[in-house]
Formats: C-alpha cells, sequence, structure tokens
C-alpha cells in the first residue's frame, strides 16, 4: 500500500498534540475528504474514536501510541513513516450493531467496535432472557450484566470478565455474562459471526439495565438487538509481526 495524504490528529494529550504538529510538519496533512489515510495518535481509547468518526469516508487507520493503553497500536517512531505505512499489514474489522428499545421513546441505533454491554443500574441484579436466532437460549439469566464482544474488543471488557480471547479471523463473538447468578455454571458462549442477539429486560422497572455500544449508551432499555454490521468493514494498519492478528495470539499466552 502507498499512501500519500496523510490526515494526521491526535488526543488531547499533551504527548500526542506535540508528536502531531511534529508529524505535520515533515509529512504534511491532509483533511480527511482528501486523505488516502489516517494517523492516529494516543492510545486505545483515541483510536476507537477515531475508527467510529472515520467510518463514513471508509479510510484505513494506522496507529502510533502516545497514549496509556496500546494494544491498538503501533510503536511510535518519527522516521520512516511512509516507509512504514508501505509495508503495514491490514486487518479488516466489523463492528457490531445495536438496536436499543426503551418504553417511550424512539430506538436507538449504536455501533460498537468492542462489544455491547448490558449493565444493571441499580444495587439489584438485572433479569435477562438471552434469545439467539429467534430462538429463547436462557429463559431467565441473573447477573450484574452481559456482553457481546467482537474478536478486536475480545482482549478489553470481554477479558477482564474472563471471556475467551478470539483470534481476529476466527470469525466468533463472546457471548459473557459478568457477576452471573443464575444459572451459576454459564459462563458464556461462543457464537458465530451470523448470529443474531436479542436480550429482553424482565422486571425493566425494578431492575433497570443500561445498553452501550463503546461510548454510546442508552439507559432503562427494555430490549436490545446485537448482530455483526457485515455492511461496513474498518481497516487497521500495523507494522509486520505486530498485526492485530499476531497481538491477539500472543495475549492468549502472557502470564
Amino acid at each position: 500500500m502507498r499512501f500519500k495524504n496523510l490526515s494526521i490528529e491526535a488526543s488531547d494529550a499533551p504527548d500526542a498534540q506535540a508528536a502531531c504538529r511534529r508529524l505535520r510538519h515533515r509529512y504534511g496533512h491532509a483533511p480527511r475528504g482528501e486523505a488516502d489515510c489516517i494517523v492516529a495518535l494516543g492510545g486505545d481509547g483515541f483510536m476507537l474514536q477515531t475508527l467510529h468518526q472515520s467510518m463514513a469516508h471508509r479510510l484505513p487507520v494506522y496507529g502510533m501510541n502516545r497514549g496509556t493503553v496500546g494494544f491498538l497500536m503501533n510503536n511510535y517512531a518519527e522516521d520512516g513513516l511512509l516507509e512504514r505505512l508501505a509495508a503495514a499489514k491490514d486487518a479488516v474489522i466489523n463492528p457490531l450493531r445495536m438496536t436499543a428499545q426503551t418504553p417511550g421513546k424512539p430506538d436507538r441505533v449504536a455501533l460498537a467496535i468492542n462489544e455491547v454491554a448490558l449493565l444493571r443500574e441499580t444495587r439489584q441484579a438485572a433479569k435477562l432472557r438471552v434469545w439467539i436466532d429467534g430462538e429463547v437460549q436462557l429463559d431467565e439469566l441473573i447477573c450484574d450484566g452481559v456482553m457481546l464482544a467482537t474478536p478486536a474488543g475480545s482482549t478489553a471488557y470481554n477479558h477482564s470478565a474472563h471471556g475467551p480471547i478470539i483470534p481476529i479471523r476466527a470469525r466468533l463473538l463472546a457471548l459473557t455474562p459478568v457477576a452471573v447468578f443464575r444459572p451459576r455454571r454459564w459462563r458464556g458462549a461462543l457464537l458465530p459471526y451470523e448470529a443474531e442477539v436479542r436480550i429482553d429486560i424482565l422486571d425493566q422497572f425494578k431492575r433497570p439495565v443500561s445498553a452501550t455500544a463503546d461510548h454510546v449508551e442508552v439507559r432503562d432499555a427494555g430490549r436490545v438487538d446485537i448482530a455483526l454490521a457485515s455492511d461496513i468493514d474498518l481497516h487497521l494498519l500495523h507494522d509486520p509481526g505486530q498485526s492485530l492478528e499476531d497481538r491477539v495470539i500472543r495475549e492468549q499466552f502472557s502470564v
């Protein structure tokens, strides 16, 4: 891949802003409408923000770590940026599309690159009914919450909740409970990419639940439908040997 017009963007962190100024001076800067690649400077949070904002332009994103957590980012270096971009490996990921229904309000649709998470809003546990492809699989799940994670997001909140890490090319989604109470032995499920997940919030006024797609939160949800947005391809660029697939594999052997 050869990129000529770079949109170099940074988080608000001072280190990221300083790096952005230096790189723009050295390599130039184009607005997204004229760019053929985005260089994102920051941490994983800024990378997710950039991916969300760049969906309309469908530009590949090459991140360099100028933040705290940089699992999605490449190592930062100012020399040889164009050569690194030319040699970069492309990982294609698809987000999840969440449709949340709230009584008395319009449906809310949002996209999640990492996960869609349903969490209790009060001290009382949530009661949920889980449907997969139109069939009830759990008639009543009592827990603090449950999430559906993409392979790219499986190393984030999903992993903290003891969900499985999924290789990028596995074409699987992780359905992972948070602090499950009933059924006690249920620890989650692996679902195919094509699965359509529906979660009903039972006793929703006594036990309210929020639904969050990455950074978009819907309070007091009554029903949430989740499916892969296969019509949206996001392109992440990584240096050879540091691809997202390589990182996910290594993460499974970290101790």
